[in-house]
This record gives C-alpha cells, sequence and structure tokens, in this order.
C-alpha cells in the first residue's frame, strides 16, 4: 500500500485515484459507453477503489481523438497507468466489447515487463478469437440506431434525436474498431481470468464464453443473476466477484 497520496490528473480518470487503498479494480466499458456506465457504482468496495477508465471520443472526453482500434487504446492507456503500477494489487473489469480492450492492455503491460493484473474479469463477452461474431456487428445503421434508443428506454430514459445522434456517432466508431479486430488465435494473459456469464442475456450464453479457457493457466467461470446489462446497477453478486481476488 502507498503511504503517500495518489496525485494523478488524467483524462483517462474520471476522479483521479484515491491515496492509499487496499487494491483498485479499473472498469472498462462497454461499445458506445463511456465511464458514466459506473455511475451507479460505489466509490470503493471496502477498501477497494473502484475506477472507471474514460476512453477518448466520449462524454468528457468528446474532443480527444478516437483510438481507432483496441491495440492504440491499450498502449495509450498503459502510458496513463504507469504512476499506478506497482502501488497496490489491481484487478482490469472489462464489460462486453470492455473486456477486449481490456484483455489488450493485460498484454501490452506484460509486453513491458510492467506489472500486470492480479486479475482480468471479462462479462458477458466472447473471448477474442471469437469477437468477430458479435451480433451487433452485422447490424444496419438504422439497426443500430434503434438498439441505441430500446437500451435508454430499457434505463428509463427517453430518448432525444440529439441524444441519439451524438450516441450513434460513438457507437459508429467503437464498432469501425471492433471491426478491426482480429486475433485468430488466443495468447494467454499472465494472471488468472474471471468469466462473468450473466442468467438472462438473450445474446451471449454460456456456451459462448467458452473460448477463454485457453487464455489462461486458471480461468473460473461465475453466473451471476440479471441481463446483459445489469451490470450498471452494481448487485451485490457481481461486486462480491469483483473483489473475491482479494
Amino acid at each position: 500500500m502507498t503511504s503517500g497520496p495518489t496525485t494523478l490528473a488524467s483524462p483517462w480518470f474520471v476522479r483521479p485515484p484515491a491515496a492509499g487503498p487496499a487494491a483498485r479494480v479499473f472498469g472498462f466499458p462497454f461499445a458506445g459507453s463511456g465511464a458514466s456506465a459506473f455511475s451507479a457504482w460505489p466509490a470503493a468496495i471496502g477498501d477497494i477503489e473502484i475506477c472507471p477508465v474514460q476512453f477518448p471520443g466520449r462524454e468528457n472526453r468528446l474532443a480527444h481523438p478516437h483510438h481507432g482500434t483496441y491495440e492504440r487504446l491499450a498502449e495509450d492507456l498503459t502510458e496513463a497507468l504507469r504512476p499506478l503500477l506497482g502501488e497496490v494489487p489491481y484487478a482490469f473489469f472489462g464489460h462486453c466489447a470492455g473486456a477486449l480492450p481490456a484483455y489488450e492492455t493485460v498484454l501490452r503491460l506484460a509486453a513491458l515487463g510492467l506489472p500486470t493484473p492480479a486479475r482480468l474479469i471479462v462479462s458477458g463477452q466472447p473471448a477474442p478469437h471469437d469477437a468477430a461474431q458479435d451480433r451487433m456487428l452485422t447490424l444496419t445503421e438504422a439497426e443500430l440506431r434503434t438498439e441505441l434508443e430500446t437500451f435508454l428506454r430499457g434505463r428509463g430514459i427517453e430518448p432525444r434525436p440529439d441524444m441519439i445522434d451524438l450516441g450513434l456517432t460513438v457507437l459508429l466508431r467503437d464498432h469501425a474498431a471492433a471491426a478491426r479486430y482480429r486475433r485468430t488465435e488466443p495468447v494467454p494473459v499472465p494472471c488468472p481470468v474471471v468469466v462473468l456469464h450473466w442468467r438472462d442475456d438473450p445474446d451471449v450464453g454460456l456456451d459462448q464464453l467458452q473460448g477463454w479457457r485457453r487464455y489462461a493457466d486458471s480461468v473460473e467461470f461465475l453466473a451471476v443473476d440479471g441481463g446483459h446489462y445489469d451490470f450498471m446497477d452494481a448487485p451485490d453478486e457481481l461486486l462480491n466477484a469483483l473483489t473475491s481476488w482479494r
């Protein structure tokens, strides 16, 4: 544990990391979203700090150039993480497509000889070599607009046209990055992987997550109650899974 305060003014984090937590969990949002996907989460779970990651090209980073590829995103994020590495143990949590840049960042950290996460926790996302099968990547722009409207209404938000236009712009750029992503063979990470399956997820079944077994020496599967986006509400079952590695 660090004995002094952590001071890090970085656009990658919506709030500066706290001084001296026992551990941290960095949250990677899903395609089309930003750090606000974690807005209902607590700032800490016990003595474990929650650090939502803000990707460029959305929300308060709308003016920042989009990363373009997951590999570029991992490269840039690694530099932002450097001041925090080695302070305390940490884990990565990535939901849906957010699991893929989380995975790539672990590989980048390992390649540079930097401290890697104690856990890579992936939620509702098939393994990297299966990522091209994502149903969302087959949808037209009009169909994506409908998906976005349905998602917002499901969260209790009545979508305005300007809101949909902005959200669709971010989503299309994220989907372009997803479409460029091609890992045909698994490359294992040097940390255990925890794979979360949402029991009521209509798009990602447990069978579609099995490819992760090839990505680490230790791979654990956990089923949690809820649908694909219920992680946003920080249910207790999820929070327990996020902190059990400590």
